[in-house]
């Protein structure tokens, strides 16, 4: 199967769609809140899901506390997730293409979460954030400069 192929039959993958949805809104807070860049290093399942980021520091809880909160916050917007073909090019003017595979097709998916995301990605998403449930952090640990959060969504 070629690039092409994955994006084009994405809908066949066997995600989670609620907790994938949910992983672009935490990449987006992130990026939002810290300045840092999306995930380079995600787990995500319906049992519990992980994200690493590279901060400076390890996050306050009250930082925790806001980053839950807000994730929490945007799914309550229900916000309308749409789907987008374009080309490469087009698409490194609206999203980060470095996480990209080198054999990445010229036509990218892009999925947009209203006007809180947009990203790249060939996953299963739900249609709406109000399809999510609820978004919790469940642990989180920091060493070498790399945060990692454990997180689980409910319904």
């Amino acid at each position: 199967m070629n690039s092409m192929d994955l994006i084009l039959n994405a809908h066949n993958k066997a995600e989670f769609e609620p907790a994938h949805t949910a992983e672009h809104l935490l990449n987006a807070t992130m990026v939002k809140m810290f300045g840092c860049p999306r995930s380079r290093n995600a787990h995500v399942e319906k049992k519990k899901s992980k994200c690493d980021y590279l901060l400076a520091e390890e996050p306050t809880a009250e930082q925790v506390a806001a980053i839950e909160a807000r994730v929490n916050e945007v799914i309550a917007s229900n916000l309308d997730v749409s789907i987008e073909y374009m080309r490469r090019e087009e698409a490194a003017s609206i999203v980060d293409l470095t996480k990209l595979p080198v054999d990445a097709s010229e036509i990218l998916r892009i999925v947009r979460i209203g006007d809180y995301d947009v990203c790249a990605c060939i996953g299963a998403h739900v249609g709406n954030t109000s399809e999510i449930g609820t978004f919790r952090i469940i642990s989180h640990s920091y060493e070498d400069g790399v945060w990692r959060l454990r997180w689980k969504t409910y319904k």
